[in-house]
């Protein structure tokens, strides 16, 4: 069910800033903002702390070493 809300013309042009291509609608770059303050799931807390332990083991490439394997 679709409904109307009522905003501000200040929160109107905030919200056009925020778009990221021409045709986004508000819903999309409301639902957008309410993802970015949701709190992380546990798995992806887990990669986190795995990707952090790797970093600090010096398990990690450059990109003029990226680059080199990919011939790019």
């Amino acid at each position: 069910m679709a409904t109307t809300i009522q905003v501000s013309s200040d929160l109107v042009e905030e919200l056009k800033n925020r778009k990221m291509y021409d045709k986004e609608s508000y819903e999309e770059i409301i639902w957008d903002l309410l993802e970015d303050s949701k709190e992380l799931s546990e798995e992806t807390k887990k990669l986190i702390k795995i990707a952090e332990q790797e970093v600090r083991e010096g398990k990690t490439h450059t990109l003029e070493e990226v680059k080199k394997e990919f011939n790019l």
